[in-house]
């Protein structure tokens, strides 16, 4: 079973902002977790996902912050970012509503695969608020630590930059708007993409417009969102 690393690999500018986390004495106690965890369960994602939005998102390059919360719990589905599924693995529903949107706002073609690696490079923090998750047992890592981390990064992203924009999609993300800097930063929320939910105004939302508006008017340009 491979172990949670003394040092996570994380990519370096958040490891300077994020220093104090990882000597924390809960983050020491989520890592004893995991280990235990791997012993005896399937964990995802894979251990050298687990920071993929931080690796794929350097601090200085975030424009964007889309909030999730758990990692998927299924099979192959899961690597690291919040509602992106690998490729080759079907699209789950919340997803595919997120694409639906995403083409009657700006006309992208919904996309094959649902793999939303490109948003990250392009500036788009698809952050989890608890970044692993036992197999085919939602929720299995909440509270466990991995919050008090996701909200840390919340927190130095809404405290050393300026003109972010905050995607907050269902009342668990909204819940963190009181970590947000509204002086400094844009917030824009919405119903979660869930098919139980969708109706009641994610569908219509066009945040995927409204986005891009808001980063130009910060003498920024927009994201590019088509999904490769």
């Amino acid at each position: 079973m491979d172990e949670t690393p003394v040092k996570p690999v994380i990519e370096e500018s958040w490891r300077k902002v994020l220093a104090p986390e990882f000597n924390a004495p809960y983050f020491l106690a989520l890592k004893k977790f995991l280990i235990e965890e791997k012993k005896k369960y399937l964990v995802y994602p894979p251990g050298p996902q687990i920071f993929s939005a931080f690796n794929l998102t350097p601090f200085h390059k975030v424009k964007v912050v889309l909030l999730g919360q758990d990692p998927y719990h299924g099979p192959g589905q899961a690597h690291g970012l919040c509602f992106s599924v690998n490729k080759g693995v079907p699209k789950p529903p919340s997803l595919v509503n997120i694409f639906k949107e995403l083409q009657a706002d700006l006309g992208v073609p919904v996309p094959v695969n649902g793999n939303l690696e490109a948003w990250g490079t392009r500036g788009v923090l698809l952050l989890n608020a608890t970044l692993t998750v036992r197999a085919r047992s939602a929720g299995s890592h909440q509270n466990r630590g991995w919050e008090v981390f996701t909200d840390a990064a919340i927190r130095t992203l809404s405290e050393k930059r300026t003109g972010l924009v905050f995607l907050l999609w269902g009342s668990y993300a909204q819940a963190k708007e009181e970590m947000i800097g509204r002086e400094k930063h844009h917030i824009l929320k919405a119903p979660h993409p869930s098919p139980f939910s969708a109706a009641r105004g994610f569908f219509g939302c066009r945040h995927f417009s409204a986005t891009n508006k808001l980063l130009m008017r910060e003498g920024q340009e927009g994201i590019d969102w088509s999904v490769e």
